[in-house]
């Protein structure tokens, strides 16, 4: 059965329908929701942005990011003709009322050529601080008047801090119901990241280790070979701490930690998510600077260039005290996890691009192999990949063939690709799935983000009221400040290192 018949009729509106992501993930992503039959057999694309541009120069521009950024590749003539018709575009100014009678008057052709009432997806895809603009516009021309039918999707970040963020929450519950905002990470969508839920919840063989008994300790890294290109504007006023810790690597880190839902309704494992942020252990300000790590990096060797420093980046200030790397060690307070240190970390310039979680068990209680059998023995460890490759380690130890006993560790291995033989999907090919499911299981409910923010916020005014004095203080191309690797030093453990199959750390 053709999947789109399960669907209603659908219209996507795109605010900043002109711009970087819409050209390089949203149209990608839905286009192969298109040939993979996911959308509704009734459904419109509409680009709104400040440009003049005609349909035919729109789904032409749309067409170019699509060859460039699709996982399938390059389109096809006879299948992007079929998608094409689809897409529209409409020249407005986002804070001008008769800008949302046109669009308003656009949703209802369709709604007449479709004879049916669809569903209206108003994506936001604009600068942060047109969020309130935009919805306060559209709930003024009652395109948000349907509570069932009509959502807003945002991008991160929401908020600059944990007050802006109460306050945008503020502003949009004035405008519309919880339940109809959909708070984008893509993170969430990554296939490897979902599917930390169903490791830990539909087999058996993990729950009863799966706590502070057997646990020694979490690592959670998400590395970036790349630096700020050409986002230094924004990211001058973001930071590692905001861009990353407080929603990417906090989520991967309630993945972990949560609590087995009852169901997986929506609300349900978001509240279990949510448990966790709130479980998180409060950072005292006399605390920071053993539980918080800050750096930015210099100049130095990337694939054997020479790359500049953070201050040499377009749009950077030659002074900026913007940290590039951030380490934070936290715990949450809980049955489940009392004293369990997850150690998060994330930078740019760093020598790979790589995003793992590391759980680490604890040693066996006793050793009754001789000392001989067992010089090479390492502690048994769970390996999530998130990225580049999808994969899932198990490290244990094994009897190495011969007449003598002698132990390894060896590791147990599950490939996506290998195993599934099936290209894996792009994370916003998931999340606009599930916008239009009208699904919120994998975006973040106003208080999460809220309790996210509570999380970080302590480390976040420390550093703001004592700017670094020692920035840059690491080199592009290494793996961050050497005060990242006394974070662990002072807890006798040590960062693991990531990325590669078979090495030993």
């Amino acid at each position: 059965m053709d999947s789109r018949n399960h669907l209603e009729s659908t219209a996507v509106v795109i605010f900043g329908g002109g711009g970087d992501l819409t050209h390089r993930k949203l149209i990608p992503a839905l286009y192969n929701l298109f040939l993979d039959k996911w959308l509704p057999e009734n459904f419109a694309i509409l680009g709104i942005d400040r440009l003049e541009m005609n349909d035919d120069a729109y789904r032409q521009k749309l067409r170019e990011g699509v060859d460039e950024f699709s996982r399938r590749g390059k389109t096809a003539d006879q299948e992007w003709n079929r998608f094409a018709p689809h897409l529209s575009y409409l020249s407005a100014d986002f804070t001008a009322g008769d800008s949302y009678a046109k669009l308003s008057e656009r949703l209802g052709k369709w709604d007449k050529d479709w004879q049916a009432q669809a569903h209206h997806i108003f994506y936001l895809a604009t600068s942060p601080r047109m969020i309130e603009t935009i919805a306060r516009q559209l709930n003024q021309a009652q395109l948000l008047a349907d509570e069932k039918r009509s959502r807003l999707v945002i991008e991160k970040p929401f908020g600059h801090d944990l007050e802006s963020a109460r306050v945008l929450d503020r502003q949009l519950s004035s405008q519309m119901r919880e339940d109809q905002i959909y708070r984008i990470d893509h993170y969430l969508g990554k296939e490897t990241v979902q599917n930390i839920l169903a490791l830990r919840f539909a087999n058996s063989f993990l729950e009863p280790i799966w706590n502070r008994r057997y646990i020694n300790h979490v690592q959670i890294t998400v590395a970036e070979e790349v630096g700020v290109e050409h986002r230094g504007g924004y990211y001058d006023h973001a930071g590692a701490l905001r861009d990353m810790i407080q929603n990417h690597l906090l989520q991967v880190l309630c993945c972990v930690a949560m609590e087995p839902p009852v169901s997986f309704e929506a609300n349900e494992v978001r509240s279990k998510k949510t448990d966790v942020l709130k479980a998180i252990r409060p950072i005292r300000p006399d605390q920071v600077s053993q539980c918080a790590v800050r750096g930015q990096y210099g100049m130095g060797n990337y694939k054997g260039q020479t790359v500049p420093a953070y201050r040499q980046e377009p749009d950077v200030p030659g002074d900026s005290a913007t940290e590039t790397y951030a380490a934070v060690k936290l715990y949450v307070d809980n049955w489940r996890w009392q004293d369990v240190p997850f150690y998060l970390r994330t930078g740019k310039r760093l020598p790979a691009r790589v995003s793992e979680i590391f759980v680490q068990l604890q040693p066996v209680p006793h050793r009754s192999f001789p000392a001989s059998a067992s010089a090479n023995w390492m502690p048994n460890r769970l390996v999530v990949r998130i990225q580049p490759e999808e994969d899932i380690q198990l490290r244990f130890q094994a009897k190495q063939p011969g007449p003598s006993l002698h132990l390894r560790p060896v590791h147990m291995r599950f490939s996506y690709k290998e195993s599934f033989q099936a290209p894996t999907p792009e994370a916003y090919e998931t999340l606009l799935l599930d916008v239009i499911r009208a699904d919120a299981t994998l975006f973040m409910r106003g208080d999460q983000v809220e309790a996210a923010w509570s999380v970080v916020q302590p480390i976040l005014t420390n550093w703001n009221e004592h700017p670094p004095l020692d920035f840059p203080n690491y080199a592009a191309g290494s793996w961050g400040p050497e005060e990242s690797d006394e974070l662990m030093a002072r807890d006798g453990r040590h960062w693991l290192a990531p990325n590669v199959v078979n090495r030993e750390s």
